[in-house]
């Protein structure tokens, strides 16, 4: 599949909404859809704005458990990246979700 957002960008799993699906049900199904697996354990991290071809709406989602074996779909590769190395994704948006992810795990 050819990207038209930032092609080649190393950048954090996601897509579209469809009318009528919840963002939980969305999540759920481009999980299914790029690495083929289910998300058995599904927490929304933070929402945030982001301008690529126009003003959009990202939900982000941590997946802490799934059922499958991750299989790459749609990008041109996988990468594990260490929560401590997020200058390696190249969208702001989705360092700024990321960093969120680890701020909120923080104990109080």
């Amino acid at each position: 599949m050819t990207k038209t957002v930032v092609p080649g960008a190393v950048a954090l799993p996601g897509g579209h909404v469809e009318a009528g699906e919840v963002l939980e049900d969305a999540a759920r199904r481009e999980l299914r859809e790029e690495l083929a697996v289910t998300p058995t354990s599904l927490t929304h991290v933070c929402t945030c704005l982001h301008w690529a071809e126009e003003i959009r709406r990202l939900h982000y989602f941590a997946v802490a458990c799934w059922e499958g074996d991750i299989e790459n779909r749609e990008a041109e590769a996988l990468l594990w990246i260490p929560l401590d190395e997020l200058t390696r994704l190249d969208l702001d948006v989705d360092r700024v979700a990321v960093a969120e992810y680890v701020r909120a795990r923080r104990p109080a």
